[in-house]
């Protein structure tokens, strides 16, 4: 449930660090946004009208925005009653137990566009409840009750319900709604004791705990680094000057993310491992953000799930120019400083790009907006419209070629994307390429397509292109490890981004390990967390035996730096999944088989736990207890794919082959994008001698998988022991442009050539 993280429009500040302001603020304490406002009055008042001030509240009369007047909203069979009893806020809903019940609201969450409602339950729980409030106006289609799961009907049980894991505050809206949150959970007593030093979002959850700066206040004149901060604000001297009439260019201080890291911690799509607020202040000594993953982010990198802004605004030339969050929005009130258009006349000059000579719209008009070209909105959480932060320019043409969306489409939603272009190239824009320029070379990687990896390897070199597009680029490189994948990512080792360094950490982790020995021991002293101790796992296992007695050291440091990491998150299944599969790689099945079962104690739905202890009961010689864990999980989670897939396998492997089919078949159909799937169902149909049906099988998945080797391989191969070197030859040749480098393949394409023209003549 990261998508809880975006309601807000957060701005936070530029921040520098000393290893002298770092260990004075270990010692200093929160005291809270009041204590700031005598000094910082303006500001101050800024922040109480803010949405970060009103990120999270007790429930009260003025506090709570929805309709608790004893109105039941309905659910197919389910009924949801809002109501208040005694002054008390209380939803009438289905508990964990699946019995209806009386549950009082504990906190309010958000305001706008919507609200939400937290409840608690045993362990120091709090959830948050899946029918939300349209805060909106009327007119606007709000004031009204709805579902976050419109199409779901979510029962206890499913994650997602809103007694279920994956809506459970502590772990997924807290850090990002409170000021110094401590989630403080107990994994013996498998409960919850989290806090905060305030409610919602002050000014010490961007700025750091203030009573050393209070210190300072009292003798100004004691030197004390960043005045009693170890968070220091350095805008200072900063400005923007359109001095060429079009476009401003940026002098003070040098520019960097340090500013933009410290919103990212709420900002981004990420993952947690700390929450001691100097290493959130870090970054990357806390968070991991995501690249520009499919099914996150389209192909060209517009943002497509719920990622909130920094990986959007990372692709940016705004952020390669030195803009920060703060040249556009007041940090403390989250507004933008100016309104509309203006604001991003600051540095564009209105004459020249607020006029229809560049817009080709009728002033004032919504296409006139510079924010609806270059920062085009998806709806989120049903209501909330959020904006792209990569500031592209339209591409129509990318559209037609790779499906991915435009902004002159997603206005004139009545025209093709083909009339855009058309539109484009009469304005003489048609040529202009953009920032973003590497969807081509995703669709190829993403596709396995002939010359992925010579176009990833290219955006991975290029160090015009942005961070996350090289990360990006490393990520897709590591699903196949190839010599000239390595040759791409050992470079990238080196790489000014901490993000970049980690995504090429995960190239070399397949490699052999005298391979990851070399590249990656000297990252285990990285001077970022992430990157040593995604090297360190890496290392963990063959590798680690080669290490020097120095490296053994600082591996032995990461590696605890790791563990410590998936044990913040210990009440999460994927966690504990993670731990299991170090434990296997360092020989240790006893620890792995307690961390996969608790993984599946956090959530029996959990797939990746259940298959991978039945793995680790199989390598154990008990292939039975594997498929009894693997038919209990089935159970559990009928919808996964994965599962039934393991299940067939396992079958395969005590020879019960009529049952095994059944499972192989239903893997297939769950998951049609596993082109893995398909395969192992049409190898099977072939060994059990049903090749016909075979071949029809791997030739329907071959048209949704058109590059998958397997498949390819498995058709040819089919399809010339039938005869049908027709059909085979098209398909060994696809294989041979693959792989271009294996001999064997090249062979059998002669071969079957060869046999081409016998077969007309037998004819």
């Amino acid at each position: 449930m990261p998508f809880l993280r975006g309601l807000l429009t957060a701005v936070c500040f530029f921040v520098s660090f000393t290893a002298a302001a770092a260990a004075q603020e270990s010692h200093a304490d929160f005291v809270g946004s009041g204590a700031c406002a005598s000094c910082h009055e303006a500001q101050h008042g800024d922040w109480l009208r803010s949405q970060h001030k009103a990120a999270m509240q007790e429930p009260s009369e003025t506090s709570v925005l929805g309709r608790f007047d004893g109105a039941a909203f309905k659910n197919g069979a389910s009924e949801t009653i809002f109501f208040k009893k005694e002054g008390r806020f209380f939803i009438h809903a289905a508990g964990p137990d699946g019995k209806p019940g009386d549950f009082a609201v504990r906190y309010v969450f958000g305001v706008a566009p919507l609200q939400q409602y937290l409840l608690e339950l045993p362990g120091g729980r709090l959830q948050a409840f899946g029918i939300a409030w349209d805060s909106r106006p009327a007119e606007q289609g709000g004031q009204r009750w709805f579902d976050l799961y419109p199409d779901r009907r979510l029962a206890p049980g499913d994650p997602l319900h809103w007694t279920g894991i994956d809506q459970n505050w502590n772990y997924q809206c807290a850090w990002c709604h409170s000021t110094n949150l401590r989630k403080n959970y107990d994994p013996a007593s498998s409960a919850f004791a989290t806090s905060f030093s305030e409610i919602s979002v002050g000014c010490e959850a961007c700025h750091g705990p203030g009573s050393n700066h209070l210190a300072w206040a009292a003798s100004p004149s004691t030197p004390t680094s960043n005045r009693g901060f170890a968070i220091g604000l350095a805008r200072g001297g900063v400005s923007w000057r359109i001095e060429d009439g079009v476009a401003a260019t940026r002098t003070g201080p040098p520019a960097g993310d340090k500013e933009a890291l410290i919103c990212a911690g709420c900002h981004s799509r990420r993952q947690q491992f700390s929450d001691d607020p100097l290493a959130a202040a870090r970054f990357y000594d806390a968070f991991r953000p995501v690249t520009l993953e499919a099914g996150l982010y389209h192909l060209d990198g517009q943002q497509r799930d719920e990622v909130y802004n920094f990986g959007s605004f990372l692709q940016s030339r705004m952020h390669g120019a030195g803009v920060t969050c703060a040249d556009c929005h007041n940090p403390h009130s989250g507004k933008l400083r100016l309104a509309g258009s203006a604001v991003c006349g600051q540095c564009h000059a209105a004459n020249v790009f607020d006029a229809p000579a560049h817009h080709h719209h009728q002033k004032d008009s919504a296409g006139a907006q510079c924010a609806n070209c270059h920062m085009p909105t998806t709806t989120y959480m049903g209501v909330d419209k959020r904006h792209d932060h990569s500031m592209r320019i339209p591409r129509p043409d990318r559209t037609a070629s790779l499906a991915t969306p435009n902004a002159c489409n997603a206005c004139h939603d009545g025209k093709s994307a083909a009339w855009a272009v058309e539109a484009l190239k009469s304005w003489g824009a048609g040529s202009r390429p953009g920032a973003q320029n590497f969807a081509e070379a995703f669709h190829l990687a993403d596709a396995n397509a002939p010359g992925a990896q010579t176009a990833l390897a290219k955006i991975v070199s290029d160090d015009t292109q942005s961070a996350i597009a090289r990360a990006s680029a490393l990520q897709r490189l590591s699903q196949t490890p190839t010599a000239a994948a390595l040759e791409a990512a050992k470079g990238a080792l080196a790489d000014k981004s901490p993000m970049a360094r980690a995504a090429a950490v995960a190239v070399f982790a397949n490699a052999d390990a005298a391979t990851k020995r070399d590249a990656l021991a000297p990252l285990l002293s990285d001077d970022t967390r992430l990157v040593r101790m995604d090297a360190a796992r890496a290392l963990a296992g063959e590798a680690e035996a080669a290490l020097s007695e120095i490296e053994r050291a600082s591996f032995e440091k990461a590696l605890a730096e790791y563990e410590a990491g998936q044990r913040f998150n210990a009440e999460r299944p994927e966690s504990q999944a993670n731990l299991g599969a170090l434990y296997v790689t360092r020989g240790d099945p006893a620890q792995a088989r307690a961390a996969y079962e608790k993984a599946l104690a956090l959530d029996p739905t959990f797939a990746p736990a259940a298959i991978s202890l039945a793995d680790l009961l199989r390598s154990g010689g008990d292939e039975a207890g594997a498929e009894g864990q693997l038919r209990k999980a089935f159970l559990r989670n009928p919808e996964s794919g994965a599962l039934a897939h393991a299940l067939g396998l396992s079958l395969i492997r005590q020879k019960r082959l009529p049952e095994a089919m059944a499972n192989l078949e239903e893997a297939a159909r769950l998951a049609p994008d596993d082109a893995r799937f398909a395969y192992v169902y049409g190898v099977a149909l072939h060994d059990a001698g049903a090749a016909q049906k075979a071949i029809e099988t791997l030739r329907r998945a071959l048209s949704a998988h058109t590059f998958d080797r397997d498949i390819l391989t498995a058709l040819a191969s089919y399809e010339a022991e039938e005869g049908d070197v027709a059909a085979a030859l098209p398909h060994a040749e696809r294989l041979a442009e693959l792989e271009p480098e294996d001999q064997s393949l090249r062979a059998f394409v002669n071969a079957l050539r060869a046999q081409g023209p016998k077969r007309d003549q037998a004819r």
